[in-house]
């Protein structure tokens, strides 16, 4: 949670907090592979989320070690094997909203937003699709999109390639309450 924390502070003083900054400390993500044999399905309700609203930066930081498995077999496997938590913490996503929404007007606005995921020491620049729902002045976001396992040089052995998909659905919902210093 310290981890956190620091990482907070450190974006809401890159981003100048403003009156116009918003946060989400408990971003859910969900994370999903559909192979032959099994599916594998993980679940965090711990990535964080700042946005800033007039310019549409937008950035996450998950946690990998926050993501659980049903079995927590899996989960070793996952952390240990494949996406090496210990060399790399987290996962995140820095970007912006292309022609961000009024957030003062009630609606669903579908976004594009570009800039770099990071997962496993590998950036990566992304157009990810969204959509912003604002409704009395409570700004939410959810996004579906597929990352790619040997674009962020996640290997996969042989052996348990029908296991494991080589393209992983991630589903992201975040609710934001403005920044209050």
């Amino acid at each position: 949670m310290k981890y956190l924390s620091m990482l907070l502070l450190a974006w809401l003083t890159a981003f100048q907090a403003g009156q116009d900054i918003y946060i989400c400390k408990n971003a859910k993500i969900n994370m999903y592979s559909s192979a032959p044999i099994e599916d594998i399905e993980a679940n965090s309700a711990g990535a964080v989320s700042v946005y800033k609203a007039s310019t549409g930066e937008l950035s996450f930081s998950l946690p990998i070690r926050s993501l659980h498995f049903e079995k927590s077999l899996m989960e070793e496997h996952f952390n240990e094997n494949y996406m090496e938590s210990d060399k790399y913490p987290k996962a995140s996503f820095k970007g912006k909203i292309q022609s961000p929404p009024d957030v003062s007007k009630d609606g669903t606005y579908p976004v594009n937003v570009t800039g770099e995921l990071e997962v496993h020491g590998i950036k990566q620049t992304r157009t990810i699709k969204g959509e912003i729902k604002v409704n009395g002045g409570v700004i939410s976001m959810t996004s579906e999109f597929i990352v790619k396992c040997a674009d962020h040089k996640i290997d996969i052995p042989q052996i348990v390639f029908h296991h494991i998909a080589e393209n992983i659905r991630i589903r992201v919902a975040a609710t934001y309450a403005p920044y209050k210093n």
